[in-house]
């Protein structure tokens, strides 16, 4: 018997609240709705759950401030749900660790279809990874198991979902050009909706994460009009 999908809804509109607690659960989805960001909090205590879909808009804490809170000490997967559709809004989500996003008015069907496909991608990390447990790479590890990335003073830095597979990607592929289309498809999911900033944003966050100086990186570096290399040698 496949177990249900638990999912935390955060929106403070009521009727979206029922309507997507309603439609999720028809689809197997074991669906808590809260309001703002302390219930969201009091819920996590309580309860594991597998996917967070997160409003931008709420009371008190936004869903940006939010995020990032999340991020700084969680993996679980986040999807937006916003009304804005600005690209500058959709910008700073993934930045602040978004693995994916989805405008107001949308159809539930699509929903359901990105919330299936970020976990599957999320259980999928590193299985294709060779069957090994970690890479190493100037004096960093990433452990595929623990889906963990330790520095080599030996501190753990939180990695978001995308961040995680991208850098999953980036390191199974050393020493080559890796185009952003690639990236897209490999990290990401070409079934999001995508603008032109989405991987180089992704880039972005994991050099931060690398400390990999952006305007002189040494470990991810830009090759002008083709995408990317992760320029370090890799053990296993």
């Amino acid at each position: 018997m496949v177990a249900m999908l638990s999912i935390l809804l955060v929106d403070d509109d009521t009727q979206i609240r029922q309507l997507l607690s309603d439609y999720l659960g028809g689809f197997g989805m074991s669906v808590v709705a809260v309001a703002d960001g302390k219930a969201m909090a009091e819920a996590l205590d309580k309860k594991l759950f597998d996917l967070i879909i997160l409003d931008l808009m709420l009371p008190g804490d936004d869903g940006l401030t939010l995020c990032r809170s999340l991020r700084a000490s969680s993996d679980i997967p986040i999807l937006m749900l916003t009304a804005r559709g600005e690209a500058m809004d959709r910008v700073v989500g993934l930045e602040v660790g978004a693995d994916d996003y989805i405008v107001k008015p949308f159809e539930p069907r699509e929903l359901v279809a990105r919330i299936h496909t970020i976990l599957r991608r999320a259980r999928g990390n590193g299985e294709n990874a060779k069957e090994q447990k970690e890479v190493r790479f100037l004096g960093w590890r990433l452990n595929y198991i623990l889906r963990q990335l330790v520095s080599p003073d030996e501190l753990v830095i939180p990695l978001s979902n995308a961040e995680f597979r991208l850098l999953t990607v980036l390191v199974e592929h050393p020493s080559r050009v890796l185009t952003r289309d690639f990236l897209l498809d490999e990290a990401r999911g070409r079934n999001m909706e995508t603008f032109d900033r989405s991987i180089d944003i992704l880039i972005s966050r994991v050099r931060q994460k690398l400390h990999d100086d952006p305007r002189t990186p040494a470990i991810i570096k830009t090759v002008r009009g083709e995408g990317y290399i992760f320029d370090a040698k890799v053990t296993r």
